[in-house]
């Protein structure tokens, strides 16, 4: 079976030291999923850039889930001794907020981590799609509007709990649009798919149909919701900047959990 290699960039400089007087910050280390389109690393990276404009001096690094450099495992090696807050650039919670970044951070007992809790649902996310449907074309006349409508294109997961996340996503994106209805749909393993959501949303006489892309970065399934777009799909929430704000924010929810109760608290709910 042939192997894709993960994309490369360049190493990160060692976790910096501090004097006793003054420890640093723990490092916000952004864990991404990983993806074989090279635009998704590289928004990724533009992302990881407006977190550090809006924290001079914090230790923000990446880590890969899969398929791109550098990879979890490699990011904690090289933090080793540290302090480390483990944000998910995941939207809900799946299989890899509850399975893989335990077991990574498990695997690394030399680095003090707390993972944080996943980026949805939360209202900066709302702010984010807002900001991109308005982008590709969403005029604020619509919202309200008895031929417009709005589906919600995410990856689709098997867990129950990641699959309520995107619904109410779903929820208060179309609070965000003064009623306009918002449609969940899926790219893998979940139903409706988009085209799907979107035939039954014409059949209701909803023609003017937008396509909010739950993407943190573009990859196979955020080209294939925009496929299926009627007319021209949001691009992924990417670097947005209440996304920047929004992973900060997970970064200091996690960091004023200090007992491993209020930890699981943070992974059970946003």
């Amino acid at each position: 079976m042939h192997r894709t290699r993960p994309l490369a960039v360049p190493r990160p400089p060692a976790a910096p030291r501090s004097s006793p007087a003054e420890a640093a910050p723990p490092t916000l280390l952004v864990v991404a999923h990983g993806s074989r389109d090279p635009q998704a690393l590289r928004t990724v990276l533009a992302l990881l850039d407006r977190v550090r404009d809006l924290r001079p001096g914090l230790d923000v690094r990446l880590g890969h889930i899969e398929l791109n450099q550098p990879l979890l495992p490699d990011t904690l090696d090289g933090l080793r001794g540290a302090d480390a807050v483990l944000v998910p650039l995941l939207l809900g919670r799946g299989h890899h907020v509850k399975h893989d970044l335990p077991a990574a951070a498990a695997a690394a007992p030399s680095v003090r981590t707390r993972i944080a809790a996943p980026l949805g649902p939360h209202p900066l996310l709302v702010e984010a799609l807002y900001g991109r449907l308005v982008e590709a074309g969403w005029d604020p006349a619509d919202e309200g509007g008895r031929r417009a409508a709005v589906v919600l294109a995410a990856a689709g997961s098997r867990d129950p709990d990641s699959a309520q996340d995107t619904r109410r996503t779903a929820r208060m994106l179309a609070e965000r649009l003064g009623g306009v209805p918002v449609v969940p749909a899926y790219a893998s393993a979940a139903t409706p798919t988009v085209p799907a959501a979107v035939r039954a949303l014409a059949a209701r006489g909803r023609h003017r149909t937008f396509v909010a892309s739950y993407f943190t970065a573009p990859g196979r399934f955020a080209s294939a919701a925009a496929s299926a777009a009627p007319r021209t799909a949001a691009v992924p929430l990417g670097a947005h900047p209440a996304m920047a704000r929004l992973l900060l924010h997970r970064y200091d929810q996690a960091l004023s959990a200090t007992a491993p109760s209020e930890m699981v608290s943070l992974l059970a709910s946003a």
